[in-house]
């Protein structure tokens, strides 16, 4: 049975790391300074990266100048991030659906990390814990998949090998959840994940965003900040104050 916190498991095992390891540092970075300097903020602003799984969002947003402060529910994520922590950049375990102690100026929420629960409530908690853990002017910046093109273009089936570790991943669009089933051997043992993440597209991400009081402000379709386009946007990049 598929615990209810799919996350809370997968992110914690080294075969998420390893199936992900080729992802684009930078390209990354290149969003990274397009944003800051997009919303032009000044070396002043202290920046939260929530989740920032092994921080490497958080490690380039602080080479910038900025204070930066991550959070991530997984442990070993944050166990890993911790090596780079120095005065102005710390790294804590936080469940995003728990209240911050802190005010921001900036809240990150980057890479598709948003929409795990089943609940919309759930996410909506989320985004009521950002709204009231910004500082007044602060500056929400929201970068998810763009599932309209995730629609459009679904690769049900493709195998994957990354380390000799053959991945066979397999996509469904179900029940308002674009889901991604992977299964694997490994130490001989098999093993068997499912990701997922809520069919959020710009209409119910606004919906979300309105009723804990965001308003949007900028909205971009890739790292480049082009402009958004429903079909052939790469992301949904939102800006929300």
């Amino acid at each position: 049975m598929k615990t209810k916190d799919w996350f809370t498991d997968w992110f914690n095992t080294s075969y998420y790391h390893i199936l992900y390891k080729e992802r684009n540092d930078d390209e990354a970075q290149l969003f990274m300074k397009n944003i800051t300097s997009f919303l032009n903020l000044p070396k002043t602003t202290h920046i939260l990266d929530l989740p920032c799984g092994k921080g490497r969002h958080s490690v380039f947003l602080n080479s910038l100048g900025y204070k930066v402060t991550g959070g991530d529910l997984a442990e070993n994520s944050i166990k890993s991030a911790q090596k780079f922590a120095n005065d102005t950049l710390k790294f804590k375990v936080h469940d995003m659906r728990q209240p911050f102690n802190n005010k921001y100026d900036a809240v990150f929420n980057l890479f598709t990390s948003f929409g795990y629960f089943e609940d919309d409530k759930e996410d909506i908690l989320i985004l009521q814990n950002i709204k009231n853990g910004l500082n007044k002017d602060g500056f929400f910046v929201f970068d998810f998949l763009n599932a309209e093109k995730v629609k459009l273009n679904l690769v049900k089936e493709e195998t994957k090998i990354v380390d000799e570790i053959s991945f066979d991943i397999k996509r469904e669009i179900k029940n308002g959840f674009i889901l991604k089933h992977i299964s694997f051997k490994a130490n001989g043992k098999n093993h068997s994940y499912t990701e997922q993440v809520k069919y959020l597209d710009l209409e119910k991400m606004t919906a979300f965003l309105n009723e804990v009081g965001f308003s949007i402000i900028n909205i971009f379709g890739d790292y480049n900040l082009n402009e958004y386009n429903t079909n052939t946007s790469d992301r949904l990049i939102i800006i929300a104050k």
